[in-house]
């Protein structure tokens, strides 16, 4: 299983910009709202897309998330950057819902370029 972030320990790292973080709901879930900063990526574009929307070096801090602790597809997407070699891999477990819930701030829409 991977490793867990907390809430507060999310919006720091997101705050002090050392966090690629990983929206593995993907889709009009993303277009709706997504993490400050976040890339969508879901479990099925990992192999062909990690290289482009996350650093070259492996050893990066990355952290997956989804909409609940129900939702697999955070844990998907972590497991399969870990077989591509990435080494800093967390989840944020409790996902967007309680982000939200807690007040915090989401963006919309899509990144330029997409």
């Amino acid at each position: 299983m991977t490793a867990l972030i907390s809430r507060d320990e999310l919006r720091a790292a997101i705050d002090a910009g050392t966090v690629v973080v990983v929206d593995a709901l993907g889709g009009e879930y993303y277009k709706q709202q997504h993490l400050p900063g976040a890339v969508a990526l879901v479990a099925d574009e990992v192999a062909e897309r990690a290289a482009e929307v996350l650093p070259g070096d492996r050893d990066a801090a990355i952290v997956t998330y989804c909409s609940n602790p129900a939702c697999g597809n955070s844990e998907a997407v972590a497991q399969r950057l870990y077989r591509l070699g990435y080494t800093n891999v967390r989840k944020y477990r409790e996902g967007i819902q309680d982000w939200v819930e807690a007040g915090l701030p989401v963006e919309s829409g899509l990144p330029a370029g997409r």
